[in-house]
């Protein structure tokens, strides 16, 4: 990847606050993807007694992650619940199994949907395979003809933390919006040679070159030099689901 220096981007455009604007959406031969759990197996195998045991830990870690998340007590949890402090206690140390009915009431309480107190039992893997041009297409905003973008999918939360997208560029055009977005991007160059604007910078890449910036800064292809143009951007973004983190203690 070679850097051009010396050439300021003061070019009247604007940036884009975002350049993940939808406005369609379609898939070539209907599902584009797989999602298979790893973890299976492993489940079908254990003993009833190994398994009773696994998913009680699992959720007495939950419980108690999530309360402390929400920075109650076991006493206000108990007013919230109308468990008793003893069963909470007993719940949160792996000493009692709660009935569906009780994981319900801490479920609204906590604030969090049932399936949750179960994450973590087996530690599931997702994998997330999309076959060769078989991604989603999408319309970014600004593009025009002879610009695809194409999405390989995105992780169940609180894995989706990537967002990934196939550019092909296969026509020219006079100008090109600028993107700003939290979180950093990577780029991958396939085929082609394309200009890339980051800041006042300007970068050449080739096939095969890598860029990776912090995203807040204005970015974007500045100019298309050898078609056809195809590169993967990877962008790290805040996975969505998650309940917001309390404030640390101060000591």
């Amino acid at each position: 990847m070679a850097q051009l220096t010396g050439h300021a981007a003061d070019d009247g455009r604007q940036p884009d606050g975002g350049d993940t604007a939808l406005t369609s959406l379609s898939g070539p031969g209907g599902a584009v993807a797989s999602i298979a759990s790893a973890d299976e197996p492993e489940l079908a195998a254990r003993s009833p007694g190994a398994l009773e045991e696994a998913l009680g830990a699992v959720i007495a870690e939950r419980a108690r992650e999530f309360r402390l998340q929400l920075g109650l007590t076991v006493a206000h949890l108990a007013e919230l619940t109308g468990l008793s402090k003893g069963m909470l206690s007993k719940i949160e140390n792996a000493q009692a199994s709660p009935s569906l009915a009780t994981l319900a009431r801490l479920s609204e309480a906590l604030k969090v949907p049932v399936t949750a107190f179960f994450r973590g039992l087996n530690e599931e893997q997702d994998v997330l395979f999309v076959k060769a041009g078989r991604g989603l297409d999408i319309e970014h905003k600004n593009s025009g003809p002879g610009h695809r973008y194409q999405t390989l999918g995105t992780m169940r939360a609180p894995h989706n933390t990537l967002e990934t997208l196939l550019v092909t560029l296969t026509e020219r055009a006079d100008t090109f919006p600028l993107y700003q977005h939290p979180g950093t991007e990577l780029l991958y160059m396939i085929t082609g040679r394309l200009e890339y604007l980051y800041g006042n910078s300007r970068y050449l890449l080739e096939p095969g070159d890598t860029m990776q910036f912090v995203g807040e800064l204005p970015h974007g292809p500045n100019s298309l030099i050898e078609l056809p143009i195809q590169f993967i951007s990877v962008k790290s973004i805040l996975p969505t689901g998650l309940p917001p983190q309390p404030p640390r203690a101060s000591r």
